[in-house]
């Protein structure tokens, strides 16, 4: 860091909170216990601004408005971003932005913007790369002082109002930004300036490189097994192990290098992970799907918050562990949380809701525990096996409570309780749709119905994918109901894609994420029922990411090249929480390509992947998508074109094996004489390829090399 930069941060930059669960709720109880004038966010949309309409601040959303006041008044600007669904952003509220004495602080000295990161994630990623390059790690609530020209200068996560937990006050902090702004003014924006200068230079580092390969994918498993946590799955740095996040395209790489290449080692990571995250509190046992992360090595503790997201990357890696390793717990786990999001985060319109909270009544997790007597309550003459089967006791595993957990098996409970297993099997059904009824009379934790357009993209995926794996009609309708969603309710007029909706309102410009995650889910649902509306469109949106959002190397920037205004244009392929949109693209260019026959669109993505390849051969591990996409190239995919129509029996037969065949390194598409003259317009390799004597044809091709047609027997 430059010694203008340690200079500002050295007494206020601070990492992400990790304070004892017994301190979480130290806060004053009750929201809004004064009913304060609405702000400048009663207008908006985001359930996670309106929670912050009615705080003594000021609060603007970021616009035209809020930055044009900065300049005017001569002010830097306070920037707090964070979400729904974020613990540690509620506490921030009560204690800090719910305070008369410190808003009269902010009022005075700032203009105060409230962002929303899952609606802005073009204005969190900058920002959150500058506080992870100030302090050396990152999280929500995310902090952060501007000058009125958008450079940030000094910023830090949560701060308690007072000075404890080893960290300095809030009200410290913004005495200190504004004082530095009044007082060294020129190097705050020297500062600032610096940082801004790093974020565009790490977004334009990576050099052209040699195209990876088959390589790569073996050294990124390598890598793998040094972070890997032998005892209870997951990845860390040993020796906490925790918090622990699902890494579900390191998971993904790891179980197809692992199959394919008959790497024990590989395949015992991504087994050990999922069975130990399944079995884990980790999971919801009652509902189905997974909390965000969790805070101990052993997955029983989960920060509550149920995300969109990773539900969505879940159910595709234990779909894809089925279907490699044949276990039917992986199919259950899947399914289970496929029912999930269609009872509880599916919208009338065919949408997916973003979040569900991790605090019920002030508290974490409330909503989720159980204590033994409860248990007996609900579950009658069955609370025995379900005690044991969840892993119920007296003392609890989280606050004198019980987190429920699935760590035992029929035969174990069955020998506890002197039953037969069958007995057992039939006593946790009953329990558990008990528990469900029972659970649904609480108070619910907060509802983020917003509906985001990159999150249902990967949701969309996902139901396309289970809809032709599991050979469920119920998927397959979930799946085209939200693709009609999302063309019609989420476009605009241009045919642009809207970012987010909530309501009967739809706003906000798109990102590269956005685009990525829907066209990819829009080619999944092609190959799912073969209804070009999805291919069309699919084709459109890739065509408008390379206009507008494609970089000149072949790579993509996260934002269009007309739509920001902020001070960096991004252009990261790493991975986080989401799958990298950037290698996302780069997947979706290379299939369309072989679709169309078009070797010069292939050039594209493989320039593309080229010039990340340093940052890639460095530490594969983080890069999962690209690492994806190598595996994926270096496999020779097919292009398989099968002519004939979907009534045909030979026709369905072959669909299904094409379609249920594992790894999908293919691209299929079926040529049926009503869609002819569409496809030929968007595939051109489709055309000439007709039924050999009337009967239904497939052709295998590779990088448009085609062999010779074979006739369905």
């Amino acid at each position: 860091m430059h010694s203008v930069l340690l200079l500002l941060a050295l007494s206020f930059m601070t990492g992400t909170v990790s304070i004892p669960m017994s301190q979480e709720h130290t806060a004053p109880e009750g929201k809004h216990a004064v009913q304060h004038p609405a702000n400048h966010l009663a207008g908006e949309t985001s359930p996670y601004l309106l929670q912050h309409a009615h705080n003594p601040v000021d609060w603007y959303p970021w616009g035209p408005e809020a930055l044009e006041l900065a300049k005017k008044l001569d002010k830097p600007i306070f920037l707090s971003i964070g979400y729904s669904a974020c613990h540690w952003c509620h506490v921030m509220e009560r204690e800090s932005f719910e305070n008369e004495a410190i808003a009269a602080i902010m009022n005075e000295k700032f203009v105060c913007i409230k962002v929303d990161r899952e609606e802005r994630p073009d204005i969190d990623e900058i920002y959150m790369a500058a506080v992870q390059r100030m302090t050396g790690s990152g999280g929500w609530p995310l902090s952060m002082v501007l000058t009125p020209d958008l450079l940030p200068y000094i910023g830090g996560t949560y701060y308690p109002p007072k000075a404890k937990y080893n960290r300095p006050g809030f009200d410290d902090f913004l005495n200190y930004a504004h004082k530095l702004w009044m007082t060294e003014r020129e190097r705050v924006v020297e500062a600032g300036q610096q940082m801004v200068d790093q974020l565009r230079e790490s977004a334009e580092f990576d050099a052209a490189g040699t195209l990876p390969g088959a390589e790569l994918v073996k050294r990124a498993a390598t890598l793998s097994l040094q972070g890997f946590d032998d005892t209870h799955g997951g990845f860390g740095r040993a020796p906490g192990f925790a918090p622990k996040f699902p890494h579900c395209s390191q998971l993904t790489f790891l179980l197809r290098y692992g199959k394919v290449a008959g790497d024990a080692n590989s395949l015992r990571m991504v087994r050990t992970t999922l069975d130990k995250m399944a079995q884990g509190g980790i999971y919801d046992h009652v509902a189905g799907g997974f909390s965000r992360y969790s805070v101990d090595r052993e997955w029983t503790v989960p920060h509550f918050e149920k995300m969109l997201y990773d539900n969505s990357q879940l159910a595709m890696l234990y779909l894809e562990a089925w279907q490699a390793l044949g276990d039917p717990y992986y199919a259950q786990v899947s399914r289970e949380i496929m029912d999930y999001i269609l009872l509880e985060m599916t919208s009338a319109e065919g949408g997916f809701y973003s979040t569900t909270d991790a605090d019920s009544e002030g508290e974490e997790g409330k909503f989720f525990v159980w204590t033994p007597k409860q248990i007996k309550e609900i579950c009658g003459d069955d609370a025995e096996v379900a005690s044991a089967w969840y892993g119920v006791t007296k003392r609890g595993n989280f606050e004198g409570h019980n987190i429920l957990t699935g760590r035992t098996t029929l035969e174990e409970v069955a020998k506890t309780t002197g039953k037969q297993p069958a007995q057992v099997r039939e006593a946790i059904a009953r329990s558990r749709q008990k528990l469900y009824d029972a659970r649904e009379q609480r108070i619910h934790p907060l509802l983020d119905d917003k509906v985001l357009a990159s999150w249902n993209g990967l949701m969309l995926r996902a139901f396309a994918k289970a809809a032709v794996v599991f050979e469920e009609p119920r998927y397959l309708q979930a799946a085209q109901n939200n693709a009609d969603f999302l063309l019609t309710k989420m476009r605009q007029e241009d045919g642009s894609l809207f970012r987010t909706r909530r309501g009967d309102r739809s706003h906000l410009d798109a990102y590269l994420e956005d685009y990525a995650f829907v066209t990819q889910g829009l080619l999944d649902l092609y190959e799912a029922d073969f209804n070009p509306r999805w291919l069309e469109q699919a084709i459109a949106y890739h065509d408008y990411t390379v206009q507008n959002f494609g970089a000149d190397n072949g790579s993509f920037y996260a934002t269009a090249d007309d739509k920001t205004s902020l001070p960096v244009r991004m252009k990261e392929a790493s991975e986080s929480s989401l799958p990298s949109p950037l290698g996302v693209a780069l997947l979706n260019g290379a299939r369309i390509a072989l679709m169309q026959g078009d070797l010069g669109g292939l050039a594209r993505v493989q320039a593309g992947l080229a010039s990340h390849s340093q940052s890639l051969q460095r530490y594969p591990v983080g890069f999962g998508q690209l690492v994806l996409l190598v595996d994926f190239l270096s496999s020779n995919p097919e292009e398989v074109y099968l002519v004939g129509e979907r009534t045909d029996p030979k026709v369905q037969a072959e669909l299904k094996r094409l379609q249920q065949s594992w790894p999908s390194h293919r691209v299929i598409v079926l040529v049926e004489e009503q869609h002819r003259e569409q496809l030929a317009r968007l595939l051109p390799a489709s055309e000439g390829k007709t039924a050999k004597d009337g009967k239904a044809t497939s052709y295998t091709c590779h990088a448009g090399v085609c062999e010779a047609p074979v006739v369905l027997e």
